[in-house]
């Protein structure tokens, strides 16, 4: 089918041109190439659409009726290809994301009124779970995901670093002790969400596993959150999730030199680069320049993270 449009705009831009010779000029084409491109139309349709002199060509009765009715069709499709470069170089239209609950609900809703500002012709649909959504067969355009993520089929781009650290309330430090080793961990309640179990921790021997075990179980980790708050046990949270209770006081670092693996980041993840559609890259754009490499859940922590550790 797209090789017989080409060939209608071939006819027309030889009718328009008056010549088999000048059209090819202007379509970068050799004289041989439009006179067989034009010869195959012919024979497809079952008629002379041009008579061929050496020095002009004339429309032939039928060829002026078909030229006068493609030029139309040649029209409309232009115009269809216009529209759908416009819409594809605008952010317009609805944009489908997920993210997870906690993420999605600390650093991309408050700042979604000023992308919306700045793109007025979008509506944004955030859908915040802590499953991995599956992209494509659930109609997503895009998911924030935080994770160390392994080779896929879709494409990846990195947002920002996600750097977690074991933490406990002071008063559970107070009432069972800080741990001074990683094997200690098992004498102490950690608190994990099912998809957190177990831990894994990079440290000064390499890497380590633990198995985090406690009296509550949930797959919520804003739940697990809430009860590292209230002094039930240890958990392992990334510093965009607990930044101000660490600042304030309210949370401590545990085996500081125990890091999750420093391969986990904030990611955006969509189906393809090819074509991507203008409403996800301005929408990526736009979390890579609010978050970036040092994160602004970051600042101050390093201050923070350095006095405690001392204080210990």
């Amino acid at each position: 089918m797209m090789s017989d449009i080409a060939d209608l705009e071939i006819f027309a831009r030889v009718v328009t041109a008056g010549s088999m010779s000048a059209a090819g000029r202007e379509m970068s084409l050799s004289p041989a190439v439009v006179s067989k491109r034009i010869r195959r139309l012919e024979d497809r349709l079952g008629t002379r659409l041009l008579q061929r002199t050496t020095r002009q060509i004339a429309l032939t009765e039928a060829g002026q009726g078909f030229y006068e009715r493609i030029v139309a069709v040649l029209a409309s499709i232009e115009d269809a290809e216009a529209f759908v470069s416009r819409r594809s170089a605008q952010a317009r239209g609805t944009l489908k994301v997920s993210a997870p609950t906690s993420f999605g609900r600390l650093h991309i809703a408050p700042y979604l009124g000023t992308f919306l500002e700045k793109n007025p012709d979008l509506a944004v649909n955030l859908l915040l779970s802590d499953d991995f959504v599956d992209v494509v067969g659930d109609g997503f355009d895009l998911a924030i995901r935080i994770a160390e993520l392994q080779d896929s089929s879709l494409v990846v781009r990195r947002l920002a670093p996600a750097h977690r650290v074991l933490c406990a309330a002071p008063g559970y430090i107070e009432q069972h002790g800080m741990p001074l080793d990683v094997d200690e961990l098992a004498h102490h309640v950690c608190l994990a969400a099912s998809h957190q179990d177990p831990w894994r921790l990079e440290g000064p021997h390499g890497p380590v596993a633990v198995r985090a075990s406690g009296p509550v179980q949930t797959n919520s980790s804003e739940v697990v959150r809430e009860l590292t708050l209230a002094g039930v046990g240890i958990a392992l949270r990334s510093t965009w999730d607990i930044g101000p209770d660490l600042s304030a006081g309210r949370l401590q670092v545990v085996l500081p030199q125990y890091r999750a693996s420093r391969h986990v980041g904030v990611y955006a993840v969509y189906p393809s680069r090819r074509f991507l559609p203008a409403k996800v890259r301005v929408f990526i754009d736009y979390l890579a320049s609010l978050y970036g490499p040092s994160p602004y859940w970051d600042h101050g922590l390093d201050e923070v993270l350095t006095v405690r550790n001392a204080a210990e």
